[in-house]
């Protein structure tokens, strides 16, 4: 039987066992979230609890990789003001970024995954938005229709999954210029598949470089390409358009075909590159020399056949002589000959390459896709225990030192950063609470009415079970689901075993972990509130303009007012006062009249230098006098948001006056306007 068929018809089984007594099934003990979130983030707490899903389990570095997922996915919400949210990839601005905006398309794949499951939908709306009204340069491959799809198995939001469909449909025809029409494969330069130093490319150089060239044939954008024209097909179907529903469908049955039968080496039990380049060291359409993790990237989307054969693959990612790292996923063997060879360096810091270290950005695509090999696949080579092996090694790769902070690259024996560049730190190329939710804990979005849980634990007294989890507060096709795991019955108190809610009503449960389904009604979304910041400006020395006391550094004073919101120490943001006088001001010159209501004021602390003003107070400027626009004395808050507002009022500047605690800086991440 077909392995989805077979999914369903499981499912359907036990549908019809635990209905007859959900009734008598009490909810699981909620958590409390307003402690949880206090706890977690601080004086930021009211972002989170507004919006995330909340999560705990009997390990507490998954916990505190959970949340701490979350503040990194808030701190890379940049604000455009007019524009909306979009992601970010680095905190700060790297040379390749797409100008103004600090965007790159490479990461959006994440960035869409991870937001779907927030309950506030304006981040994944206003980035797709950006993405689809030109922000989608294709500097780098991507798979943004896809997520598109896979944002709305969450949310069920039809109108807003074929909003951009005509733009989807364009993006994905301009990739014909890297088709090859007589191998019906497409192929990319590795370094904008945003992996450079590859197999591919270095033996392209003779092993002399890496960093440019290689152009081949992938795994990796070709399961990206058909994963975008799947999704066009089911998007176009949608739309009720049959024509281009029928004609993706068969671009992504060919180029299935094609990657199963060119791109599958019997010799190295594995998916590999094929050259498309001809010169001194390589020739067309020859096979890559090796086994590189991307070759795993084609079960992310679903591509591969349910067959023993290709399911033999996962053994090398669990050798540890092959791409089983003692502390993560290498992304290539240590037999291949350039093995580790470090080629570039910015200064004397190592940069980025691809030939061997841990990069999270794919050992994310990897679990997606050993979470999709476990949940409907029929093979006996990967066990549950291997995917939670793996996905705390994983989590385990976010602390250095004991503090989190994911950054680029990781060596694989030794588990230490290798790039480490100031850029590195708090890196959003990867997800980890998607992992968390569709695999741990099991969420398989769904097209139809159906909620289906399968959490990819394994059974009881396996070293890599756990004993309890709950997620509560997860948004599903317009409804609040939890799913609660106790195996025993003894945290909870409640009956041993798995048990689904859907608005705080207990419908599903099973004494033993396995699949459940339920039936739920699709609910139609509010709209998202979509406040502009007016004080946003991305391009230095435009209006609206920053300006500061004293002989502020203009980088600093533009920081304060770009739209960019974090609290991590390891990168300084803001504009700071100096450390002699007091008050001081920081100034924003609209360069015309404009309504303001409110305020949200970012300071930041750090126990040290900097702490919030003892006093401030903010003044718009009327005509050639400032006057008070709010009453001082507010209290001030570090590492969250200062909320001020008042009585509408009409100004072309506004400032913000602070006098600072005795021997310490004050520091403004952002203020905000609007």
């Amino acid at each position: 039987m077909n392995p989805h068929r077979l999914r369903a018809a499981i499912g359907a089984s036990i549908l019809a066992v635990v209905l007859g007594t959900a009734s008598a099934q009490a909810s699981s003990p909620a958590i409390d979230t307003e402690r949880v979130a206090q706890a977690r983030f601080g004086n930021d707490a009211s972002w989170y609890s507004a919006r995330i899903p909340f999560f705990e389990s009997s390990d507490p570095q998954i916990d505190d990789v959970y949340y701490y997922r979350w503040k990194l996915f808030r701190a890379h919400q940049r604000d455009l003001g007019a524009e909306g949210f979009i992601s970010t990839e680095f905190l700060d601005d790297v040379g390749w970024q797409r100008e103004p905006y600090a965007s790159l398309n490479d990461a959006s794949g994440f960035h869409i995954a991870e937001g779907r499951w927030l309950r506030d939908r304006r981040y994944a709306d206003d980035y797709i938005d950006f993405m689809y009204r030109g922000g989608n340069d294709r500097h780098f491959t991507d798979y943004m229709a896809d997520s598109v799809y896979g944002r709305f198995l969450v949310d069920g939001d039809r109108a807003a999954a074929v909003r951009h469909l005509g733009a989807m449909r364009h993006i994905y025809r301009l990739w014909d210029d890297r088709f090859d029409f007589t191998k019906g494969l497409y192929w990319v330069e590795p370094l904008l598949d945003a992996t450079e130093y590859t197999i591919s490319s270095i033996d392209a150089s003779g092993g002399k470089d890496g960093f440019r060239g290689g152009d081949a044939f992938r795994p990796s954008i070709n399961a990206y390409m058909f994963a975008n024209a799947r999704a066009l097909a089911k998007l176009s179907a949608m739309a009720g358009d049959t024509t281009a529903a029928a004609d993706f469908a068969a671009r992504a049955a060919a180029i299935k075909a094609r990657v199963q039968d060119d791109l599958w080496s019997p010799a190295l039990s594995h998916f590999i590159d094929r050259y498309q380049v001809t010169n001194e060291f390589v020739k067309y359409w020859q096979p890559i020399r090796g086994r590189e993790l991307v070759g795993y990237l084609p079960w992310t989307f679903d591509l591969v056949d349910d067959d023993a054969r290709f399911a033999a693959a996962w053994r090398h990612a669990l050798d540890p002589q092959g791409l089983g790292g003692a502390t993560g996923l290498r992304t290539v063997e240590p037999s291949y000959q350039y093995y580790m060879r470090q080629y570039r360096y910015e200064g004397t810091a190592p940069e980025c390459q691809w030939n061997g270290p841990v990069w999270p950005f794919q050992t994310t695509q990897v679990l997606t896709g050993m979470a999709n090999l476990l949940d409907h696949y029929s093979q006996s080579v990967v066990t549950r225990s291997d995917y939670m092996r793996l996905l705390r090694q994983y989590a385990a790769m976010h602390f250095q030192q004991g503090l989190l902070d994911i950054e680029e690259d990781y060596h694989p024996e030794t588990g230490r950063p290798i790039v480490g560049l100031a850029r590195s730190h708090h890196y959003f190329h990867s997800g980890f609470n998607d992992l968390i939710l569709t695999g741990l804990v099991g969420i398989r979005p769904r097209a139809d009415d159906v909620l289906e849980v399968n959490p990819l634990l394994p059974v009881n007294g396996d070293p890599q079970a756990l004993r309890w989890f709950r997620a509560q507060d997860v948004p599903y096709h317009g409804h609040s689901v939890a799913v609660t795991w106790d195996a025993d019955g003894r945290h909870y108190g409640g009956k041993p075993g798995l048990t689904v809610e859907v608005d705080g009503a207990a419908l599903a449960h099973r004494a033993t972990m396995g699949r459940l389904t339920v039936p739920i009604s699709r609910l139609r979304l509010p709209e998202a509130e979509r406040p502009i910041a007016q004080s946003v400006q991305l391009v230095r020395g435009q209006f609206p303009k920053g300006s500061a006391s004293g002989m502020a550094d203009p980088e600093r004073v533009h920081d304060a007012i770009d739209g960019r919101v974090w609290f991590f120490p390891e990168l300084p943001n803001g504009w700071d006062t100096d450390a002699t006088r007091s008050p001081q001001w920081f100034a924003i010159d609209f360069g015309k009249p404009v309504r303001l209501t409110r305020a949200e004021i970012a300071f930041f602390t750090d126990g040290k230098t900097f702490a919030v003003p003892r006093e401030y107070r903010l003044q718009v400027r009327s005509g050639n006098a400032w006057q008070d626009v709010a009453p001082s004395g507010s209290r001030a808050i570090g590492n969250g948001i200062t909320h001020v507002r008042w009585t509408e009022t009409v100004a072309d500047r506004i400032r913000l006056i602070v006098r600072q605690q005795p021997g310490k800086r004050t520091r403004l991440v952002e203020l905000k306007i609007l």
